[in-house]
């Protein structure tokens, strides 16, 4: 019961903030958008159509046609936040913020749109439109959700180029990225850690000093060069990106002939970290 008021609560404030960035910088400032948001906001310039009445029909049609796509819990969080977005979208039409710098505004459109959009995402949720062809995307191609929803909202972004005019669609581009960049750190960056393999002769001494000086746990795989034919023990751990430079001094200090790869990992839970049912 906690998980699921959790995660309307982080729906409600997603689609918020999703409001906020068209309402307070995207369409004073005669931004476009990418996605269902985008033809949106492109009808309002063209015709003064309501954004909030055009995303709910649009979205609602979208949403029909990707129920059978989607699983139960995406379908019903979707409907949930596609509902509160348009529910904000009228709620804010007239609020305002006095800032006359189109980049400035630019940057923060695209935070509250990553912000939001991320939050929706991270529980499970899409904002239909774009969104729902980027889990399409993910699901059945295993595409970046992120990037997949920059490819499709930069097609819909380059037809309004027709409405706003090129500079007004250069700078869509920016809020466009920094929404993506956003977007991801929210879903997949809130806990980065690194991923370390190391092959070494002296692996041992290595695992010891990990455990003693870094108090980090050590996971030793079997493997064998394809070339030589000869068995490796390789030391897999994760540590803090802090913890990086200390574990180098380690391994350089054991062998200096170590082979060694530090690569980004996300969300890592289990011990010494964060418990899975967090």
């Amino acid at each position: 019961m906690k998980k699921r008021l959790f995660d309307l609560s982080m729906l409600i404030v997603g689609a918020l903030l999703f409001a906020l960035a068209v309402n307070l910088f995207i369409i004073p400032n005669d931004f476009g958008e990418g996605g269902v948001t985008g033809l949106t906001i492109i009808l309002f310039y063209l015709f003064k159509w309501s954004p909030a009445l055009v995303s709910i029909v649009a979205n609602g049609i979208l949403l029909l046609i990707g129920f059978k796509l989607l699983d139960k819990k995406t379908t019903v969080y979707s409907v949930i936040a596609v509902s509160f977005n348009s529910l904000f979208l009228h709620l804010t039409e007239h609020w305002r913020i006095s800032s006359k710098e189109p980049f400035i505004n630019a940057i923060f459109a695209g935070l509250l749109v990553g912000v939001g959009i991320g939050l929706i995402v991270r529980v499970g949720g899409t904002t239909a439109g774009t969104t729902i062809l980027a889990r399409i995307a993910n699901k059945y191609w295993d595409w970046n959700i992120s990037y997949a929803l920059l490819f499709f909202d930069l097609i819909v972004a380059g037809l309004s180029v027709f409405v706003i005019g090129i500079e007004r669609v250069m700078i869509t581009v920016v809020i466009l990225y920094v929404g993506t960049k956003a977007m991801d750190f929210m879903v997949e960056g809130l806990n980065p850690r690194k991923a370390v393999t190391i092959i070494s002769a002296n692996h041992d001494r290595i695992a010891e000093q990990v455990t003693k000086l870094m108090d980090r746990g050590v996971t030793v795989l079997r493997g064998y060069g394809y070339y030589t034919g000869q068995s490796k023990e390789v030391l897999y751990i994760v540590i803090n990106k802090q913890e990086v430079s200390m574990l180098k001094k380690i391994v350089r200090a054991e062998d200096k002939d170590a082979f060694v790869t530090i690569h980004d990992v996300r969300d890592v839970f289990g011990e010494g970290f964060i418990d899975i049912s967090a």
